[in-house]
């Protein structure tokens, strides 16, 4: 069961990782986020920006309604640059 949901509509990834971004500071630490995403690149961009940072990528959810991918709010990761999500800061 994911801690939170974050539902990003047709956004496209890089849009969808800024905006995830804010809610992996609110989440803390150990927390799982369950990103819906329909855009295509999202099943590469998520696992890259995971990596990239220090999340874990947990991979598709099975049975979601849309496509949903997870993730594992590391305890200590790398930040972004607030408008590049794919820059470290």
């Amino acid at each position: 069961m994911p801690d939170l949901v974050v539902d990003g509509g047709d956004k496209l990834c890089v849009q969808l990782l800024i905006e995830l971004r804010g809610h992996v500071r609110t989440a803390g630490p150990g927390a799982v986020i369950h990103l819906i995403a329909s855009d295509p690149a999202a099943p590469v961009d998520l696992p890259a920006w995971c990596h990239l940072t220090g999340h874990t990528y947990l991979g598709p959810v099975p049975g979601a309604e849309r496509p949903t991918y997870a993730l594992r709010v590391a305890g200590e990761s790398k930040e972004t640059e607030e408008a590049k999500p794919w820059h470290v800061a």
